[in-house]
């Protein structure tokens, strides 16, 4: 049980995130990272027609504005550090030729505040709900419908969730930009309106007030996680080190003096301009090539904060020659000693609170539990369904005689004709004629009869046949569509993961995963929903 401080601390967070200025306090350019221009092209128009929508008139540019890149490098890709410094400057360039705008300039002189989110990548641990999407991940949909611009409702993607959440940092952070990874939301327990402190912040989860010692090392997990140490000084610096033990840790952290708090690190960070422009002139010949692969942790960060010895031992134990680690911190030691930090230091923490409130998408067993979580009855479930906004739990949905929903199933957007039974289910742009569903997750689904049994997830899937959609107990089936308007039906089990089972073919279906993936390579994604929406709308006139 939360205690009441905590529970109205998160309930005053979430208020901020729904408030009508909200969406006034967006970060001034969000950026998106994808795959390929067709999910570019797809973001742009999405989040400008919803929570990005922006408020320019046709002769001035007034922010919000959306800017999508696609991360073409490479085989094998640029790893998390490069891809951010790619895509920032990608961004910049887009900035500059779409709306006319010296994003640089602007950042440097602390005029506008941007976000990144790093988008790309399989989702095997999800899968096979990306597949659904055409390898669009983040765009996989949650049983919650939002309004766009044009009037219409659609179910509100896992992106657009953590937009809306991370955006209450912005107005704290003008003249920087802040890195984040798009599939959970979170809601803190400490102050997200802030006055920097550090060139770098890395959010994370300070535990307790006093370092702790060798037994809750280990009791806490620590050994387990990057994790971000702050000194005891007023200074507040920090740095990082990654699955060490207590003693190791202590050692390697020794440069910060007495260490004050600890906890793991989040990954996501914010940068300023100074930094941001010297980590590209550091690593031009890369970018310019659009080759190697480096990561904000092991390669930026941990250089940065750690002594040369002990940095070369920290990647030792990840199979680096010492050759290679001492050369990567001598190179990252000669950016460091040119940096004119003026009064903020070099690194530090943003601290979330250890009693931070987590919703996960990433996996698919936890895709399930939080979004079934909408018809739970506790503190969380409640919390969440006050993020989402949600008032009544049946919205723009008609239900037509016969169709029984118990208190505490949701529905949305959805248009269900009779005899009908929904038990503990969420529901999302379902039209069909019956349903019947316990404990299941229905999402842009259209036939004529669905049974959904517990733990089951139907998640876009078009169906014209008398006997409709029949899902078993766990089952999770999606509907893969084309360009063409041709589809397949992959099907798994809600205690299949896809990251150990990527490559095999699973249930009865025809193609892995990962055969799938490679199908749905550079699919033009924006016209493959239009596709199925004409599909859906054509069998739903047939009922």
């Amino acid at each position: 049980m939360t205690d009441e401080t905590t529970k109205n601390t998160l309930k005053a967070a979430i208020a901020s995130m729904n408030s009508p200025s909200s969406s006034k306090s967006l970060f001034d350019v969000t950026i998106i990272c994808t795959t390929d221009d067709h999910q570019a092209e797809y973001w742009i128009n999405r989040l400008s027609s919803g929570i990005c929508q922006p408020t320019a008139t046709k002769t001035e540019l007034v922010f919000p504005i959306v800017l999508a890149v696609s991360e073409d490098w490479a085989p094998g890709g640029a790893g998390n550090g490069l891809g951010t410094l790619y895509a920032y400057e990608k961004a910049c360039r887009l900035a500059k030729s779409k709306h006319g705008i010296d994003m640089e300039q602007m950042m440097s002189e602390g005029k506008i505040s941007a976000a990144l989110y790093h988008t790309a990548g399989k989702g095997t641990r999800l899968a096979p709900l990306p597949a659904s999407e055409n390898n669009n991940k983040p765009g996989v949909k949650l049983p919650y419908s939002q309004k766009l611009v044009d009037g219409t409702y659609e179910p509100l993607t896992v992106l657009e969730a953590v937009v809306k959440q991370t955006a209450v940092y912005a107005s704290s952070r003008k003249g920087r930009l802040s890195v984040y990874w798009g599939d959970q939301i979170f809601i803190p327990t400490k102050p997200f309106v802030y006055t920097p402190s550090h060139h770098i912040d890395i959010m994370c989860t300070l535990l307790g007030e006093t370092a702790p010692t060798a037994e809750e090392w280990v009791e806490q997990g620590l050994d387990k996680y990057g994790v971000i140490a702050v000194s005891k000084g007023a200074s507040k610096d920090a740095a990082q080190v990654e699955k060490v033990d207590h003693a190791t840790a202590v050692r390697m952290l020794k440069s910060l003096g007495d260490i004050g708090q600890v906890g793991p690190s989040l990954g996501s960070f914010s940068v300023s301009s100074l930094i941001l422009t010297s980590l590209c002139a550091e690593y031009r010949a890369e970018l310019d090539k659009k080759e190697g692969k480096f990561d904000t942790d092991p390669h930026f960060w941990m250089p940065l904060t750690l002594p040369s010895d002990e940095y070369t031992a920290l990647m030792k134990q990840k199979g680096i020659e010492e050759s290679v680690s001492v050369a990567h911190h001598v190179r990252m030691s000669a950016m460091k000693s040119k940096l004119q930090l003026g009064n903020l230091g070099l690194f530090g923490a943003v601290d979330v609170g250890k009693d931070a409130c987590w919703w996960d998408y990433g996996l698919l067993k936890l895709y399930s539990t939080n979004n079934i979580k909408l018809t739970e009855q506790d503190e969380n479930a409640e919390l969440l369904r006050t993020y989402f906004g949600i008032t009544s739990l049946q919205e723009n949905s008609t239900l037509g005689e016969g169709v029984k929903v118990d208190d505490v199933s949701t529905v949305f957007s959805s248009e269900i004709r009779s005899s009908s039974n929904i038990a503990q289910s969420a529901l999302c742009n379902v039209n069909a004629i019956s349903v019947e569903a316990e404990g299941a997750i229905i999402v842009n689904c259209t036939a004529r009869k669905i049974v959904a049994k517990k733990g089951a997830i139907l998640y876009n899937l078009i169906d014209d046949t008398p006997e409709g959609i029949i899902a078993e107990e766990g089952d999770v089936m999606v509907s893969v569509t084309q360009e063409d308007g041709t589809s397949m039906t992959v099907k798994s089990h809600i205690d299949i993961c896809g990251g150990k089972k990527w490559k095999e073919i699973v249930k009865d279906n025809s193609l892995s995963f990962e055969d799938v993936m490679k199908k749905n390579a550079n699919s033009n994604i924006g016209k493959i929903e239009n596709v199925r929406k004409v599909k859906a709308q054509k069998v739903a006139d047939s009922f």
